[in-house]
């Protein structure tokens, strides 16, 4: 999938005019890319799209507009566009209640090592865990991580050939696994070359 260049790229001006059309495609687009694993864990799955909306939202918020701003936040996001091996996936811990949430963190040390997918008829593949920066300590993992899914070219080419596809985590205490849904499938189906 090619990566993201300052001429994809709206400007500041003809983006607060198309915004509003541009983030219901976005949010259209992700419904198909967000995977549940059990009732805490998510698994958001980043494309090209999701990384445009993602540093468009950025420049906006920031007001960036000089060409050296926009080249770092291209940098910052382009790593989180799938390569055509893999996918690559938000991953969040999702306690709505402050307090839960910490004891859960401190329960779910490692978790983001043991999410992973499976292609049928192939091994289970675990996930290459946040390479921007540690996010866990002694005391306890992050809520947010970031997953990269690397594939062998047999399993690219049978997940484009849309078989069935299961995801999963096996922590000790939390352990989940589903098929995911056709239009999932099929999604991440196109970020594979």
């Amino acid at each position: 999938m090619d990566k993201l260049t300052r001429a994809d790229l709206m400007s500041l001006e003809q983006y607060s005019v198309e915004r509003k059309a541009f983030r219901e495609k976005v949010i259209a687009h992700k419904a198909a890319r967000k995977v549940h694993i059990g009732p805490n864990a998510t698994l958001y799955f980043e494309d090209r799209l999701t990384m445009q909306y993602q540093i468009q939202e950025m420049l906006r918020i920031e007001k960036i507009f000089e060409a050296a701003g926009i080249a770092e936040e291209l940098e910052a996001y382009n790593p989180l566009i799938p390569d055509g091996s893999n996918w690559k996936a938000t991953f969040m811990v999702e306690f709505p209640d402050v307090e839960e949430r910490k004891v859960w963190l401190a329960k779910l040390i490692g978790i983001e090592k043991k999410t992973w997918v499976q292609v049928d008829g192939f091994d289970k593949v675990y996930p290459i865990a946040n390479e921007d920066l540690e996010r866990e300590t002694d005391e306890k993992t992050s809520s947010v991580h970031f997953l990269r899914f690397e594939l062998t070219p047999d399993m690219v080419a049978a997940a484009r050939d849309r078989v069935s596809l299961r995801m999963g985590i096996e922590h000790p205490n939390y352990s989940y696994e589903l098929e995911v849904p056709e239009a999932t499938r099929d999604s991440l189906a196109a970020d594979l070359a």
